[in-house]
């Protein structure tokens, strides 16, 4: 991904339909409730949860000690499927990767509500708020996953709808060949938005939006060759620098433009999903339009970048190239036709080069270019951001995803097999290491155990691929469906004797997947045994594929709600200041839209270093604002900055005295680390600032990583 620092996003000016409400989670945590004012009613008694409902389901699995110490273990609890796995790696990276994904959620305020970031931190050429596209089909992949809906709810209506629809700058920094931001990179965006209805069965969500994903689609058109019948990319805009196809140019940065089987194959998933859920609306005519392009888009890539001697698809460059000539390198991206089904069978033979020492294979791999090649690793230990070589998760999982396609949907071919599948997810579990503990970054170098390209403050916990679709989908076989069912055909060795998926959010319901061979290791029964809500509805001795019925059902309700606190940009209002902070822990962060615990990259206030036996964090809202559930996230690093004992809550008087807030009822009854702690009030108040006080016993440094206010819009 590019890193250089661009010009200033600009709020988008213009939106294709209204935006969503933004949303949060409103509710209570498990604890007990205390009441600081003088109000007998407990609102908290009827509140709405703060995370999901899970619903019936199984309970097979120790869901507190896989998760381990992970930060509020009960978002955890209420949203993500939860897998047990004979490989630890892999079972722990997956982990992990719910936990990076978590971070990544960033609440933008009540017009755009949740988005998925890329980096942690901002960066200078990202969409209004901090959203970058590059990465968004693969964040629509891994996070339709989630029990709770809304946060990609949002996110997709923030490209298709809200201020990453908006205009951009069409400059050489922000991508000079398009004007809005949801083009500023390549984006599967339809095809994503479809998976997603596979999985949580709202096919309805994603109908509503034809008309922005048909509108998006449409928006490569100045990209379009005709004569070709293909569609041209520069490769940094496919959020890939330094290419072998960009160094045979005159500008290995932004030089390269070509015709790519990237943004073809996206061009090709995205009308094949536009056709899809044309037809689930009832516009079968319209739908033949999509799948006739779709067809024509295939006959094209297919006399163009297929290259039948080298049996790969190739870049072809677009300038100085009348002939159209393949250039001879074969890159990763050679896959990704697999990836939206694209590829006919009879160019299987490409995926002999996944598994060739001389192709893509390597300890912590796959490469991103073929060994042959002259361009392999050329300058790619000079600095950030070759993709000649070096292992990108972003590629990888690109990969990992069309051969499970490959494997499970294609006939039988020689050259890859499951076994195959697993030593490629092996080893990007293998690579996803840091001084032994899971960790991801941009870039790890193929070869070698260390990462590449890994900027302090700025890489870590970087969020620019899937992992856990690729061990859901792909390694355990849940293959989603838009009807109402769900095959099962797990990719696992033979040689496996158990493993696990339980309570995968689907179509409404909760389904698990257990695979016992002897039934000694779950006790729940030998062999192969799926349920649904609880109830067994399948078993069978093997693994070989089945479809199941599933019967699709309406989520529970989630309330929308907004956060009258949040200030993504630090400008404008609301504002926070406190009593005292640490240089490098502003009282901004506190009110950020983010919440994570790490040390670097940082959100947080901390009082480290203050002279003050306590001090105050306080947020003024810049005009009267509904006070009625305020939630405080604390800090704690384990040594100078620590849980307060306790905190008090104020709120300033219109002749500027401070006060109690009155009727408070709090959830839990003391300050805890590790989740969230809530202040349910009643009767709610009407006021335009407020503070907290936190306090240690001690007199020690104290710290919030959020601070938030939530009612209803």
């Amino acid at each position: 991904m590019r890193r250089h620092v661009g010009s200033a996003s600009r709020v988008a000016a213009l939106a294709l339909a209204a935006v969503l409400s933004a949303t949060a989670f409103a509710g209570q945590t498990p604890g007990t409730s205390v009441s600081t004012g003088s109000h007998s009613a407990k609102p908290a008694d009827r509140a709405p949860d703060l995370y999901p409902q899970v619903g019936r389901g199984t309970h097979i699995l120790d869901h507190a000690a896989l998760l381990g110490d992970v930060p509020e273990p009960a978002w955890y609890d209420a949203n993500i499927p939860f897998v047990d796995l004979p490989d630890r790696q892999i079972q722990d990276t997956y982990y992990y990767r719910w936990r990076t994904f978590r971070e990544a959620l960033k609440y933008t305020g009540p017009k755009d509500g949740w988005i998925v970031s890329e980096f942690l931190g901002p960066v200078g050429y990202s969409a209004p708020k901090g959203g970058i596209v590059a990465a968004a089909g693969h964040h629509l992949y891994e996070g339709r996953w989630l029990r709770d809906h809304r946060y990609l709810d949002d996110y997709v209506d923030y490209w298709l709808r809200g201020s990453g629809s908006g205009p951009k700058p069409a400059t050489e920094e922000l991508n000079k060949n398009t004007t809005d931001w949801s083009h500023q990179y390549s984006f599967w965006a339809a095809d994503a938005v479809a998976a997603r209805a596979a999985v949580d069965g709202r096919s309805s969500f994603a109908t509503a939006r034809l008309p922005e994903l048909i509108q998006q689609w449409q928006g490569w058109s100045p990209q379009l060759d005709r004569s070709l019948g293909l569609y041209w990319q520069t490769p940094v805009w496919d959020a890939m620098e330094f290419t072998a196809g960009s160094y045979q140019s005159d500008d290995p940065y932004h030089g390269g433009d070509g015709f790519r089987p990237t943004l073809n194959a996206y061009q090709y998933g995205d009308a094949r999903a536009i056709a899809k859920l044309l037809r689930i609306k009832g516009d079968g005519g319209a739908a033949a339009k999509f799948d006739s392009a779709a067809e024509s888009l295939k006959a094209s890539q297919e006399r163009w970048l297929w290259d039948d001697s080298g049996k790969f698809y190739k870049h072809v460059m677009r300038d100085g190239n009348p002939d159209r000539t393949r250039i001879d390198d074969r890159e990763e991206i050679g896959f990704v036709p697999w990836y939206f089904h694209m590829a006919p069978a009879e160019n299987s033979a490409a995926w002999a080069q996944l598994t060739d020492p001389q192709g893509f294979a390597a300890p912590f791999g796959p490469t991103t270019t073929e060994r042959r090649s002259p361009w392999f690793m050329k300058d790619a230990l000079a600095g950030c951001c070759r993709w000649n070589g070096p292992s990108w998760p972003y590629a990888t999982s690109q990969t990992l995803t069309a051969l499970a396609n490959l494997l499970n949907d294609y006939p039988s071919q020689p050259y890859v097999d499951r076994d195959d599948y697993l030593t490629v997810l092996r080893s990007y579990a293998r690579t996803q290491r840091k001084d032994g503990v899971p960790y991801v970054a941009e870039a790890h170098h193929p070869d070698e155990n260390r990462w590449l390209y890994d900027s302090k403050g700025h890489s870590e916990d970087y969020n620019h691929s899937t992992f856990n679709d690729n061990v859901l989908s792909g390694l355990l076989g849940i293959r989603p469906q838009m009807g109402d069912s769900v095959r099962i055909a797990p990719l696992v060795p033979e040689d496996w004797d158990h493993f696990a998926a339980e309570n995968v959010p689907y179509h409404g319901r909760n389904l698990s997947v257990v695979w016992d061979r002897d039934g000694s290791h779950y006790r729940h029964g030998a062999g192969l045994r799926v349920w649904l809500d609880g109830k067994l509805v399948r078993s069978q001795a093997g693994l070989s594929p089945v479809q199941v019925k599933v019967t699709t059902r309406a989520p529970a309700y989630l309330p929308t709600l907004v956060d009258d606190f949040a200030n993504v940009s630090g400008t404008g209002v609301p504002t926070a200041r406190a009593s005292y902070s640490y240089s490098a822990d502003p009282p901004t962060k506190a009110i950020d839209g983010q919440d994570f615990q790490l040390d670097v990259p940082s959100t947080r206030w901390t009082s480290y270093g203050s002279p003050n036996t306590s001090d105050w964090l306080e947020v003024d809202l810049g005009a009267q604002r509904r006070i009625s559930d305020l939630r405080v996230t604390f800090y704690d690093d384990g040594g100078g900055v620590k849980v307060p004992t306790t905190f008090d809550l104020e709120y300033q008087t219109a002749d500027g005295q401070w006060r109690t807030i009155p009727g408070q009822h709090r959830t839990p009854a003391k300050p805890a680390a590790g989740q969230v702690n809530r202040v349910l009030i009643e009767p709610a108040l009407t006021i335009d600032r407020v503070r907290i006080l936190p306090r240690r016993a001690d007199g020690g440094a104290v710290g919030i990583t959020s601070f938030s206010s939530w009612r209803k819009p």
